[in-house]
């Protein structure tokens, strides 16, 4: 279901089940297999997301869906398996280095979410983009009202989400639901490049800042308490103490 490529500094998670990474239960389990295996290495600073197929992921496993429809307790297994991904994509959102999801192809319902987790999403200009559950009596419940929200504002994440509009990439981009769309034969060269540059800088400096940045949602978070927490313990770091040496060495007077 997915293949993992280590090269300098960046692990590459690509999704491969055919034909459109549907998530399944077992499809779950296999994604957190894959995060432990990454959380026992240690020679990788940025995580790619990316997909095999021409698809990103058309989200939910159809095929379960309609089990738990057709099954005496259908309600308690939903609910049971948007827990489930709920607490993927959470982690996924809550690790300490760079994610990037590289979406070449659709990404809808909890495809989209999952890219939602992720902390920056460049897209081919022709993909298909959004949440459009409610069309079928659903609704995004894999963090879909939430993280859209916040992206984007209530305004427009309302008009997304209510009115079940799939957008083209390079609208997604305008509407601020990804950073970046290009061409899509073009794509794979652009998100090489933005992972490279994105594995430069520190990668504590980056986990910290991120944490910084997510703490700006969070109900109780102070988040200027937390900068002045995380430059604190910068000074320790011996990469910080390094790369300042080598600034200040390069601007003597």
């Amino acid at each position: 279901m997915f293949h993992v490529d280590y090269r300098n500094g960046v692990a590459t998670l690509t999704m491969a089940r055919a034909p459109v990474n549907a998530m399944s239960v077992e499809w779950i389990a296999a994604f957190h297999r894959e995060l432990d295996r990454l959380a026992a290495a240690s020679d990788w600073r940025l995580l790619h997301i990316r997909s095999a197929q021409k698809i990103f992921s058309a989200g939910a496993d159809l095929a379960e869906v309609r089990a738990r429809f057709e099954g005496t307790d259908g309600e308690r297994e939903m609910v049971a398996y948007v827990e489930k991904l709920q607490a993927l994509f959470a982690r996924v959102e809550e690790l300490p280095q760079i994610t990037v999801a590289e979406i070449g192809g659709a990404a809808l319902g909890g495809g989209f979410e999952l890219t939602l987790a992720c902390d920056f999403r460049i897209a081919a200009a022709e993909a298909k983009l959004g949440l459009p559950e409610v069309n079928l009596g659903l609704i995004p419940g894999a963090g879909g009202t939430q993280r859209l929200s916040r992206l984007v504002g209530l305004g427009l994440a309302t008009r997304l989400i209510l009115g079940a509009e799939v957008v083209t990439g390079s609208e997604a981009a305008a509407f601020g639901m990804v950073q970046w769309a290009v061409a899509r034969d073009a794509l794979a060269d652009a998100a090489q490049a933005l992972v490279a540059r994105l594995a430069k800088p520190s990668s504590a400096a980056q986990g910290a800042t991120k944490a910084c940045i997510q703490g700006a949602y969070k109900p109780g978070v102070d988040g200027f308490a937390a900068e002045r927490k995380a430059v604190g313990a910068m000074m320790g770091v011996a990469d910080t103490q390094a790369r300042v040496t080598a600034f200040l060495a390069g601007h003597r007077h």
